[in-house]
Order: C-alpha cells, then sequence, then structure tokens
C-alpha cells in the first residue's frame, strides 16, 4: 500500500514538473527574440533592428517600404495581441473572442461600418495606383504576417486563454483603425442624443444652463427643439427607451480622447536659443499603452517617436529638422438625421426630392459559443442608419408605428481620406513650411498641429475637413436633425487654407489645451463644444512666467497639478457647513489648499467627493436619476455648476423630490459636505489626516479583456497612485461613475497617454514617455517598466544610444 502511495506522490510530482517545464517553455517562447539573426521572405534587404534598455527598437533599412517591413514585424514581435484587438473593435468582431457581453458594439459598429468604409478606401487607393501610402500599408502588412506565419513560436497568453488563433493583417485592418482613431477624437453624436434625450424632460433654455457654452459666450441661437421633438415623436417612453439603448452601446476606441495639451516655445525664449516643443495627448489609458516607440532610420527618413500598433508611420514625433504635436480640436464633424419612413412602405424614406430607398446590406456576426447572427444594415444619402445596430428600434412616431431613423453624416468615413499619405509626409516635412502644405490633405481627425523646426520657426495650424452648415439651419448641429429637410444638409467644406493657423507669434509661443483656437472674428462655425480654457490658462501663465525655457523647465510644467477650475469653487466649499463629526478634521485639512491637486493630500480627496455630491445633488432630480447616472455621471459639469451657485439659481437647487421644502444652494453646499464625509469615511476611516488623494485617484491602464476578469486582473491591468484632476496641465481625469467591477470611485482612466519634450537644436535632450512599457506580454519586465516612470513624470530620450540587443532579418529568397 505504501508503494502505491509513494508510487502516485512521485507520478503526481512528475507530472507537476513537466507541467511546470511545460511553462516555463511557453513563457520564454511567448517572448520575442531580439537578438541574432532570422530569415524573413518579405524585405528587400537586410533590416537591422537594435532595441535599447527600454525595449524601443531602432530600425535600420536600406529603403523606406523595408523600414514599413520592419515596423509590421516589430509591432506583431511586440504587442500581437493589441493589432487583434485593434482589428476586432474596428470590424465589429469582439463577440467571436468575448462572448455575448460584446455583441452590442459589434453591432453598432457593423451598422456605422467602419470597416466597410475602410475597404471603400483601400480601393480608391488601389485605383490610383502607385503612391507612398499605398507602399507603406504593403510592406507593413508584410512585417506582420511575416512574423505571424515565420516567426511566431508561441501565441500570446489572451488568444491561448480565449481559444482563438491570430489572422493575417490587411491594409483594410490598418485603414480601420486610422477610422477608430477618429471615432472618439471628433465624436458629438452623443451629446446630439443627449440634448434630444434631455428635451424630453427640460425646456432648451435649461438643456443651454446644464449644457453651457464656452466662458464668455452665449448659447448658440435655435429652433425650439423640444418642441420640434414633440411634434414627431408620439410614444415618449419608447422613444426614450430606444434613445438610452443607443447611448449605451455606444463604442469606443480605446482611445476616448477628451483633451490634450501642447506647446512650442521659439528660440528667442528658449536657453538653447533654438525652439522647444512639448505634447502630451491624452487619451484612454491602457495596458499595453496605445502607443510603441519606435526609431526609424532608412535612406531619406531618419524618425523617432511614437507609433501606433496597426498603422505603418511614427504619429508623433520628430526628424532631423522638425517636431510636431497634436492637441484635438474637437470639431462638430458628426451629424445625426432623423430619416422618415414611408408609412406604408419600410424600405423608403423621405428626401427633399421625395422618397428614396435604403441601400441595404446584410451583415453575419460570428457569437462566441451560440449561434450567428445575421442582421440588415441600412444607409441613407447622409450616412448609415446607426439604429440599425439593432439594440435600438426605428423610433416611434405619432400612431404608434416605426416612423424614424436615425443616420449619421460624419467626415472619417469619406473615402478619400487618407491619414496615412500625409501622416508619412510629416515623417519627411524637413521645415514647418513644408509640414504645413502636407497638412491641408488631411481630413480626420481634425487636429491642433504645433511644429518648430531646425530653422527657428514655430507654426500651428488646425486641418480637418469640416462641414460648411447653412445659415438658415436653425439647429447648428446641436441635436439630430429632420433629414427630409434640405436646410440641414451640409453645404461644402471650410477651405483648406482657411482652417485655423499661426506662425511665428511675436509673443514668442503657441499653446493649445482643447480650448477656442479661432479669434472672435473667424468666420467659420467649427463647434460650440470647446474644452473649459483653465488648462490652456495655467500653460499660458507658466510660459509667461520665465524669460527663458530649457527642456527641464517644460517637463516641470508637463508635472504641474494646481487646478484653475477649482480655484472659484473654493469658497463655497470653505463655508460648508455640516455636522458631520469628521467636519473639523476636514476643514484642518482643507486650510491653505488652493486648488493644487497633490497625491499625498487629502484635501483634493475631500473637495473632489464634495464636488462629485453637489453636482448629483443639484442636477440628478431634474435630469432623472437613470439618465444621470447613464449619461450624465461621468461628466462633471463643473462649469454649469458654477453658474449655478453664482447666480443662486433655486429652480436647479431645490430638490424636485422634496415638493414641501424649498431647498436653497446654500443648503445643498452644506448637505454635500455630510455626504462626502460619510463617503469618505466609510471607505477610509475616521482619521483625516491619513486619507490620501492618491488612495482613491488611482490610474488604471485597463486590459482588454480581462480587466473584466478579477483573478486576471492583477496580471493584466496596471495601477499608480497620481495627483492633478480632469483640469490640471499633468490632467489625470476624475471618473464620477463607480467603476463597474471593483465600484471605486475617482479612477483615473484617461490622462497622458504620452509624454514628450523635443529639443530641435540638440536631439539629444529630446524625451518621451508613454504610460506602460513597450511589451504586450505581462511577465515580461518591459510590460510594466514605464509605468514608475510616468506616474513621477520622468522621461527616457527619443533618440537611441547603445543597443542593448541586435536582431537581424535577412531577406529569404524564393
Amino acid at each position: 500500500m505504501k508503494k502505491w502511495v509513494w508510487r502516485g506522490a512521485m507520478a503526481l510530482m512528475a507530472v507537476a514538473l513537466l507541467g511546470a517545464f511545460s511553462l516555463w517553455v511557453y513563457a520564454r517562447r511567448a517572448l520575442p527574440q531580439t537578438e541574432g539573426a532570422l530569415r524573413v521572405a518579405g524585405p528587400a534587404s537586410e533590416i537591422r533592428i537594435e532595441r535599447d534598455e527600454h525595449g524601443i527598437p531602432t530600425l535600420h533599412a536600406a529603403s523606406e517600404r523595408d523600414a514599413m517591413f520592419g515596423l509590421g514585424f516589430v509591432h506583431a514581435q511586440d504587442r500581437l495581441w493589441q493589432l487583434e484587438t485593434h482589428r476586432r473593435i474596428a470590424a465589429g468582431r469582439l463577440a467571436e473572442a468575448f462572448g455575448e457581453g460584446a455583441l452590442d458594439t459589434d453591432r453598432f459598429l457593423r451598422a456605422l461600418g467602419v470597416r466597410r468604409a475602410a475597404a471603400a478606401q483601400w480601393a480608391q487607393m488601389q485605383a490610383a495606383g502607385h503612391s507612398e501610402a499605398r507602399d507603406a500599408l504593403l510592406a507593413y502588412t508584410a512585417g506582420v504576417n511575416a512574423f505571424l506565419h515565420q516567426h511566431l513560436r508561441a501565441r500570446p497568453p489572451e488568444f491561448v486563454i480565449l481559444g482563438i488563433e491570430p489572422e493575417d493583417w490587411t491594409p483594410v485592418d490598418s485603414l480601420a483603425w486610422g477610422i477608430m482613431m477618429a471615432w472618439d477624437l471628433g465624436a458629438n453624436w452623443t451629446t446630439e442624443l443627449l440634448r434630444m434625450r434631455l428635451a424630453r424632460k427640460l425646456p432648451v433654455e435649461r438643456i443651454n444652463e446644464l449644457m453651457p457654452p464656452y466662458p464668455g459666450e452665449k448659447p448658440l441661437p435655435t429652433v425650439d427643439y423640444a418642441a420640434l421633438f414633440r411634434s414627431l415623436q408620439g410614444d415618449g417612453h419608447v422613444a426614450d427607451a430606444a434613445l438610452d439603448r443607443l447611448l449605451a452601446a455606444a463604442p469606443s476606441s480605446g482611445l476616448e480622447g477628451e483633451g490634450s495639451n501642447n506647446w512650442v516655445v521659439a528660440g528667442a525664449h528658449t536657453d538653447s536659443g533654438k525652439p522647444l516643443l512639448a505634447n502630451d495627448p491624452h487619451l484612454k489609458l491602457s495596458a499595453p499603452a496605445l502607443w510603441y516607440f519606435a526609431r526609424i532610420d532608412a535612406p531619406g527618413l531618419q524618425v523617432a517617436g511614437a507609433t501606433l500598433p496597426g498603422v505603418p508611420m511614427v504619429v508623433l514625433g520628430q526628424n532631423q529638422h522638425i517636431a510636431w504635436g497634436f492637441t484635438n480640436t474637437g470639431p462638430d464633424v458628426q451629424d445625426l438625421y432623423l430619416e422618415r419612413l414611408k408609412p406604408d412602405d419600410g424600405s423608403q424614406y423621405q428626401t427633399p426630392e421625395g422618397w428614396a430607398k435604403f441601400d441595404v446590406v446584410e451583415e453575419t456576426l460570428k457569437i462566441k459559443g451560440r449561434p450567428e447572427l445575421k442582421i440588415r444594415v441600412r444607409t441613407t444619402r447622409h450616412g448609415p442608419v446607426i439604429s440599425d445596430a439593432g439594440i435600438s428600434d426605428d423610433l416611434i412616431g405619432p400612431k404608434g408605428r416605426p416612423a424614424y431613423a436615425v443616420a449619421m453624416r460624419w467626415t472619417a468615413l469619406d473615402a478619400d481620406a487618407d491619414s496615412v499619405g500625409v501622416g508619412l509626409a510629416f515623417n519627411h516635412a524637413a521645415s514647418m513650411q513644408e509640414f504645413v502644405r502636407a497638412s491641408r490633405g488631411w481630413v480626420a481627425p481634425m487636429q491642433n498641429m504645433v511644429v518648430a523646426d531646425d530653422q527657428g520657426h514655430i507654426g500651428f495650424v488646425a486641418p480637418g475637413r469640416v462641414p460648411l452648415r447653412k445659415p438658415e439651419n436653425d439647429l447648428k448641429g446641436l441635436v439630430p436633425a429632420p433629414g427630409w429637410d434640405a436646410r440641414y444638409d451640409w453645404a461644402g467644406w471650410v477651405p483648406a487654407d482657411e482652417t485655423p493657423r499661426e506662425f511665428d507669434p511675436p509673443r514668442g509661443f503657441i499653446a493649445t489645451a482643447n480650448q477656442r483656437v479661432t479669434a472672435p472674428e473667424y468666420r467659420h462655425f467649427l463647434t460650440s463644444e470647446w474644452a473649459p480654457p483653465f488648462r490652456q490658462q495655467r500653460i499660458e501663465e507658466l510660459l509667461r512666467a520665465r524669460e527663458r525655457h530649457s527642456v527641464d523647465s517644460l517637463a516641470a510644467m508637463q508635472a504641474d497639478v494646481k487646478s484653475l477650475a477649482a480655484v472659484p469653487l473654493l469658497p463655497w466649499l470653505a463655508k460648508a457647513s455640516s455636522s458631520h463629526p469628521l467636519a473639523a478634521q476636514a476643514r484642518q485639512a482643507l486650510q491653505g489648499f488652493d486648488g493644487t491637486m497633490d497625491a499625498d493630500r487629502a484635501a483634493p480627496l475631500i473637495y473632489w467627493a464634495w464636488l462629485r455630491q453637489l453636482t448629483q445633488g443639484v442636477f440628478a432630480d431634474e435630469v432623472g436619476t437613470p439618465l444621470y447616472e447613464r449619461s450624465l455621471g461621468g461628466r462633471s459639469y463643473r462649469d454649469a455648476l458654477e453658474a449655478v451657485l453664482e447666480r443662486n439659481d433655486t429652480w436647479w437647487c431645490d430638490d424636485k423630490n422634496t415638493p414641501d421644502v424649498v431647498e436653497t444652494c446654500a443648503a445643498q453646499v452644506d448637505a454635500a459636505l455630510t455626504r462626502a464625509l460619510e463617503e469618505l469615511q466609510a471607505r477610509f476611516g475616521s482619521d483625516v489626516s491619513q486619507w490620501r488623494w492618491g488612495d482613491a485617484h488611482q490610474a488604471r491602464s485597463e486590459h482588454r479583456p480581462f480587466s473584466r476578469v478579477k483573478v486576471l486582473a492583477r496580471f493584466y491591468e496596471l495601477r499608480a497612485p497620481v495627483g492633478g484632476d480632469t483640469y490640471t496641465i499633468n490632467v489625470s481625469r476624475v471618473n464620477y461613475r463607480p467603476d463597474a467591477t471593483t465600484g471605486e470611485l475617482y479612477l483615473d482612466e484617461h490622462g497622458p497617454s504620452l509624454r514628450a519634450i523635443y529639443d530641435v537644436g540638440d536631439l539629444s535632450r529630446s524625451r518621451f514617455m508613454h504610460s506602460s512599457g513597450q511589451s504586450g506580454i505581462p511577465w515580461s519586465p518591459l510590460y510594466r517598466s514605464f509605468v514608475p516612470r510616468w506616474a513621477k513624470v520622468e522621461y527616457v530620450p527619443v533618440w537611441a544610444g547603445a543597443p542593448e540587443h541586435t536582431l537581424t532579418l535577412t531577406p529569404q529568397h524564393p
């Protein structure tokens, strides 16, 4: 008996050892080969890939084509799962891998037609024949697939866990991801639906107060669209439910960019006598980061900076002569249209000329563990019918029958959009003037681009295709418009040479932070939804504070956590009265607080908890708690709140749920502090001196999909405590919504996805940093190697030092 027990134990030990050895072998093989030589079919000449200690590759190639082949190869080596998610998001194929929970997103993206638009763009590029963009896309695709077919030794763990195989990359995948880049960076369609939804509850005047115009400006004059929608819709409950489902299904590219900073300083105001440029795009934080650093060295092309896996170019960076950086302009380049259905024939919709047939495409969706699903998607003269997502029926009209569909017009879906070609021209530009000329072809997303060159010039241009709206358009693109009325159709484009721009200004610097970038006399309408100017004001304040700037002073600016948005609200917090037992401790913690959002202080935590409670107390009863939590709770509505407090607006401050009592704004301020202290005490205990902003306000880089799987999240997700807030230069957006998985409040999921400072006079002083690490394999040291430095606003060199690893790709000719 003992012998059998002993033998069984030895057998189990052997199995365990074999399993451990197999896991060790798998873990080693899943990491990319970075040393030695590989024979590869595809390149014309040898490609040398030198990686530094941070895993940043320098691609040495004999031609640009081979350089793009090499870029595709290293993207696949280090970020294969990220490429897979990029492809599946854009194609609406998430449910194949993730199951039914991703089906609504797939339906929406099939209805939107991102991949169909990308296929049309590629067909137009193919028909035009040889072009730099076409050649780069083909070479990049060949590089990805060469790794996939010839040198993939073990699938990354996400493929193994989910039981899927990587597929060949195509140029359409690259173009589709380019459209998804534009999705969140130019998306105002959700605010159009929000206004339409709010119009069921509030008059237009109150909606304008809740969603106010840019500071110092008046709301755009519009028709009473609340009355318009009441006249069009029948069963309000059905319409509201349809709109809510459509809003909830809005997919994310993973970028979700609502803010960024860039500024450029002329040589007359720098220690080197040459321009300096700083840029930090604020995007959704992900694991791995959206960005992948690379350097390219080929005849006629020496460029370094941030690339996006899936796209064959350096998106943001520096070459031997210029540096450039982007922030989002946020133009209104999306309009929704209510398409009226023919009462006796749902296959037709009304146009100004009469009834027209929908263009119809059938899409097949595969769902993990379920039979495939076929959906019908329609297109009108305006664009795709997004209500065909299958999660929202056609809107109900006065007679209780389906009467309207919702279609979208969006510039990024145009077949002649070519962001790759323009981006490659940026990589080649040798002067500010060349960069600006190249920008004329940019379609979407519209960006505030700053540029500096080694001749001493600095400039700003905001290229992009922006619609001209007719003078008689009395909705101004703020809400869905009747699609059968020609006055709401676009009337052309803002001429490419008339988009905003500025060159070598006498003040010696240019700064953009998503604020209004047009002067009052500018004659074209771009948008009414500029970001509040707090970051831009702080940037200008710090730029003017020094006679001369250096790389180090610009780095200190990127680390700044003074929130100018908090300053006007602090007197209200100081006056707040509470009977809570911790109120005295809280007042002590707030002593001297000036809006500097340090991670190691309690004051920012108390301020933001109070602000969250006050915003909800003032607005949720009028909007309705479900809609507030679904669509408004993630937005601070700080400007609306400040205006309500300033005018002591009892209509908003009164709680409509207590009709026998009229609450004043002062009462709401007091009650919000009490609720905030109750919330914080429950989470952090009764010793206010131990509360820390960084304990609640953690930068969370989400992994798709394993951040939503608790047992895996700890291995894949990246976190770091950070200071700052939604309005600081070192931005870290404060999330009002409880996290869907953990229930945590105040997480930072949107921030400086990349920080960069470029010196065009001395390239060796240029530096950058992104939010994770170069690798996409969670057990690689390079998966999270940048996180501590990123959190402390530290950097690594843009241009390479001595290589740590060298891999040579040798052509394998037939």
